[in-house]
């Protein structure tokens, strides 16, 4: 296995409170990486002030705006020296030996482009429980992402060559990013799976894009973006169109219940493949914001 050098992006905004003890967690590792790249996505706190006395030796990056957490990553991706990159979102946290642990199992296991761990999950400090659905595993997991998103971006470890070949994460999503990126990964690759919980992902009273948008309204969009891509087997496109259909209905009768028509509509028509992307009033509503 190539030496692997990790770039750590950790993406943040408006997040003071949080990013000093994100960051600080990074800098505890056991292994520490060979870089770690803070993406400040126009914050107007006095986050650059606590990020200051933890910065030695971290690229500091800052957007002048918010421009969405997919435009922070991809610009801490391309900034990156690595041949390995490694995620953290400012409201979560990594264990002293996550990354240690990840590149160990990456040793144990040759092949793998992409290492994924489980988590500990932390609201206003309290521990809770994962549901069965957030169950993970190895190996070609492409049907197990497509109900909702199982891969934590604060997770991941992946070779910056495969994602050149899949694509970044999509801008035009403001969330379920990850689950479009996932998506198209797992259906490229196997994944490797570390089943210990080396990231504790925290809730809180802070903004969270899961609160700020109806998730499933994107997840639509992510299945009937790779659906069309033509790069599905028979079995994974059956599976997709399927989802794709199913989550249509539930958002559909959703929508209809709360009087938004149109946006039932949409959601009707791209079940049947008769809306386009670029058609929806979701995204409309969106860029408009």
């Amino acid at each position: 296995m190539a030496e692997i050098k990790v770039s750590v992006i950790l993406t943040t905004c408006d997040r003071a409170a949080l990013v000093s003890e994100a960051l600080a967690s990074v800098l505890e590792q056991s292994r520490p990486p060979a870089e770690i790249i803070v993406v400040d996505d126009g914050s107007a706190d006095e986050t650059e002030e606590r990020l200051r006395p933890l910065a030695g030796g971290v690229h500091y990056l800052r957007n002048p705006q918010p421009l969405g957490v997919s435009a922070a990553r991809n610009r801490g991706i391309r900034a990156a020296a690595g041949n390995w990159l490694a995620f953290l979102d400012s409201d979560d946290l990594w264990k002293p030996a996550k990354l240690e642990r990840q590149l160990q199992a990456l040793r144990e296991h040759p092949g793998y482009r992409i290492c994924y761990t489980d988590e500990e999950w932390r609201r206003d400090g309290r521990w809770m429980n994962q549901g069965a659905r957030h169950r993970k595993r190895s190996g070609w997991i492409y049907t197990d992402c497509l109900p909702l998103c199982i891969i934590s971006p604060s997770s991941v470890l992946i070779e910056r060559g495969l994602l050149e070949q899949t694509g970044l994460f999509d801008e035009a999503l403001p969330a379920c990013e990850d689950y479009d990126l996932w998506l198209r990964i797992a259906s490229r690759v196997p994944v490797l799976f570390v089943p210990e919980r080396l990231i504790v992902k925290r809730a809180g009273e802070w903004p969270q894009l899961s609160r700020q948008h109806s998730l499933d309204r994107y997840r639509i969009i992510a299945l009937a973006g790779i659906a069309a891509s033509g790069g599905l087997g028979a079995a994974d496109l059956a599976a997709t169109t399927a989802m794709l259909a199913e989550k249509c209905r539930i958002y559909a009768l959703g929508c209809r219940k709360h009087g938004r028509t149109e946006e039932a509509e949409w959601a009707e028509n791209m079940a049947s493949g008769r809306a386009g992307l670029t058609q929806s009033p979701i995204m409309e509503e969106t860029n408009n914001e």
